[in-house]
């Protein structure tokens, strides 16, 4: 098989060459799959589990193997020792186009079939080599399996979609692996197919059910240090590209001012996600991450609030007896406040969604609702705006929406007027989204 393979035969022909009359048909079938597992896929030991449904991440470390399957890691009951794992790590960087050796010993890629691996070998690692995977759906999920599912309480899915309609430019957050990449292919399912979709990112992992979806994706220097192709560069290239929607797939560096800019000149509906902890901390990597592209914190908070309509958080929940559980936490906004110190950014919560799925109002929820009406807010809140408790009561009325909340361009709650500037301790309940 291997010499029919070498002179340039197809898979299934070296296969036929290799199988004996006592092979049979079940046979053959299961050396295929192992054969090309082995050559192709993530070994014969891992890509079962990448296939298997309900799997997200494939983890190897120290000699064992571990799955997630979004309720926290199992250990997957079977070894795999360090030179076998070393050995598969270097082939699937290989089938990437990428390498991994002593001379480069860290490798993110992605995979022929989509799987997003990471990889590290010692003496970088001291438990040996260290291989991650993050598995693609083979289709994505809509709001309302999101729903089923627990990650969306029922009405947020309302408001996310209110989002996507009305051209909101929004960020998801939340710490690693709390589904913010899953959530997004969601979401971008809900464009209409009439519009563009360019998804930039480091690794491509966005899979968003849409007819018309561009990928761009990052590309690091050779051994020699040059072909680099960086996420700021790919964010310009997107703008020459007549897209309708530019969503970045992670905002992690100086290609937040590019982003910004894009969003403030006429590109609105972007996405992108972002690492955080809480809505709380997002101002606060906004501004580390402009402070890389040399934007002062006073013009990174006017950019942001301007460009910026809505923080959607999610967070793994408390481990049950069912395991943790990754869901839609809470939706914020981001304002402009002017202190003695100078302008701030803040994000300012809007809806809290609470471990048993009930929702309460925050006091961004009137720029929430002004953003994208009240009928999608009130049906979250399962209410009408006004009754019923709330976090943290603002100046304004509950769900008022003043002068220049509404506007031609965003009938159903535009930026309007006066977005907040100088608005200092003022709840963003009279000119739309401050």
């Amino acid at each position: 098989m291997r010499s029919a393979l070498a002179h340039g035969r197809s898979m299934d022909q070296a296969l036929d060459a290799g199988a004996s009359p006592a092979t049979g048909h079940s046979g053959l079938a299961r050396l295929s799959r192992r054969v090309r597992a082995d050559m192709e896929g993530a070994g014969p030991d891992l890509q079962p589990l990448i296939d298997t449904e309900g799997v997200t991440d494939v983890l190897v470390g120290a000699g064992r193997i571990w799955i997630d399957r979004g309720r926290g890691l199992e250990d997957a009951g079977a070894a795999m020792p360090e030179d076998q794992a070393r050995a598969l790590a270097v082939r699937m960087a290989a089938s990437a186009g990428r390498r991994l050796d002593e001379a480069c010993p860290t490798v993110d890629a992605t995979l022929p079939d989509g799987t997003r691996l990471n990889a590290v070998l010692p003496p970088l690692s001291s438990e040996g080599t260290l291989i991650s995977l993050r598995t693609r759906r083979r289709r994505g999920y809509t709001l309302e399996e999101l729903v089923g599912a627990g990650t969306l309480a029922p009405g947020i899915d309302v408001v996310l979609a209110a989002l996507v309609e009305q051209r909101a430019s929004c960020l998801i957050t939340g710490a690693t692996g709390t589904g913010k990449t899953t959530l997004l292919a969601a979401l971008l399912a809900r464009v209409p197919g009439t519009e563009r979709i360019i998804c930039i990112e480091e690794a491509s992992e966005l899979r968003p059910d849409h007819p018309h979806v561009i990928h761009l994706q990052e590309r690091g220097a050779n051994v020699q240090g040059v072909g680099e192709v960086t996420m700021t560069s790919l964010v310009r290239t997107a703008l020459r590209m007549r897209p309708d929607r530019i969503v970045l797939g992670e905002c992690r560096g100086p290609e937040v001012r590019d982003v910004l800019t894009a969003l403030n000149t006429g590109h609105e509906g972007g996405w992108a996600t972002l690492h955080a902890n809480s809505p709380a901390d997002v101002p606060a990597r906004l501004t580390a991450l402009g402070a890389l592209a040399g934007m002062d914190e006073a013009a990174l908070a006017a950019q942001a609030a301007s460009a910026l309509d809505v923080v959607v958080h999610l967070r793994r929940s408390s481990a049950g007896a069912a395991g943790a559980r990754r869901r839609v936490d809470s939706l914020g906004v981001l304002r402009r406040r002017v202190s003695q110190a100078g302008p701030v950014l803040e994000c300012q919560e809007a809806l809290r969604v609470g471990e048993d799925g009930t929702v309460e109002a925050g006091p961004g929820v009137g720029a929430l609702a002004a953003r994208i009406g009240r009928p999608p807010v009130e049906a979250a809140l399962g209410r009408p705006l006004g009754a019923g408790p709330r976090l943290d009561p603002g100046p304004g009325p509950d769900g008022g929406a003043g002068p220049g909340a509404r506007s031609a361009q965003h009938p159903g709650g535009g930026r309007g007027q006066g977005r907040g500037e100088g608005c200092d301790g003022v709840g963003g309940l009279g000119g739309g989204l401050p």
